[in-house]
């Protein structure tokens, strides 16, 4: 079985610009920026995580990235996979469309880099909890 190589983002040469050389984007920073964007949008709770992500922020470390996963396409188009939460009340498609609006907002103008895709993928709502229950 062939491992799947992670490649970095080519950044375009800004109009007007003379090209000095190559910019690469690192994957993990396209990661980092959807997930803040992602956590940015009211009526998203949180993204979801794996266990190493979830062992790190117990100690203290906040991990931007997780529940992002990023990738490049045959055709050479990134495309960005999201896994949230939703609060509980909010319309999960306008929710959704605000993500993918924000997130392909923001990596435009911090990479330059456009996305093909943003999936949204919603995997629980979350409901209130009242600290009268506890």
């Amino acid at each position: 079985m062939a491992e799947k190589q992670q490649v970095a983002f080519v950044q375009p040469t800004p109009v007007g610009k003379e090209e000095l050389g190559k910019i690469e984007v690192a994957p993990e920073v396209i990661e980092v920026i959807a997930g803040i964007a992602a956590t940015e949008v009211e009526g998203i709770a949180a993204t979801r995580g794996n266990f190493a992500s979830g062992v790190a922020e117990r100690f203290g470390k906040k991990v931007h990235s997780k529940g992002i996963k990023s990738a490049m396409s045959e055709e050479g188009n990134i495309v960005i996979d999201v896994f949230c939460t939703v609060k509980y009340g909010y319309a999960i498609p306008k929710v959704a469309k605000e993500v993918q609006t924000t997130i392909r907002q923001a990596i435009l103008n911090m990479t330059a880099i456009e996305t093909s895709e943003v999936n949204i993928h919603i995997t629980g709502i979350q409901f209130e909890t009242s600290k009268d229950a506890e």
